[in-house]
């Protein structure tokens, strides 16, 4: 006697839930180190991919770079919904924050500009000690920049 019920064994359904791993965001992996070998064609495009997360998602951009006076930071954020005007937020150890608004074209050329560096920030020999870290460049939540500056600082 057969029913029509089946078991959903017998109809080769699996109801085992599926773990799937989490979920990446886009932006995760938009990192890079200065000096670096990508061709000016491919920084174009990283800066490009760069600028619509920050547009769409709730995302900063940050360079650093270190040298023996300290850590430079500059963090660009959109300060609109549409990607036309961003804010950049400056820090060096020795004159605190430096904040100001620039336009989308000018984060752009600026971006590509110090991606482009044939050699870090930390390696300027106007003094007798470089430093061995590299300059970083790397798209992070906008809490996690908020969380990086320094106390009583912008």
């Amino acid at each position: 006697m057969t029913t029509e019920r089946q078991h959903p064994r017998d109809r080769g359904i699996d109801r085992t839930p599926t773990h799937r791993q989490p979920s990446k965001q886009p932006w995760s992996d938009l990192e890079l180190r200065v000096p670096n070998d990508r061709s000016r064609e491919s920084l174009v495009s990283f800066v490009e991919c760069v600028l619509v997360e920050l547009t769409h998602a709730d995302v900063g951009a940050e360079y650093r770079s270190s040298n023996v006076w300290g850590v430079k930071l500059t963090q660009y954020i959109a300060a609109d919904t549409v990607g036309e005007r961003f804010e950049k937020l400056h820090y060096d150890e020795r004159l605190g924050w430096h904040k100001q608004m620039m336009s989308r074209q000018d984060v752009r050329d600026e971006l590509i500009n110090r991606l482009a560096r044939p050699a870090s920030l930390a390696t300027n020999q106007s003094h007798p000690h470089s430093v061995e870290e590299p300059d970083t460049f790397r798209v992070k939540p906008t809490w996690q920049l908020r969380m990086d500056r320094r106390p009583g600082e912008k």
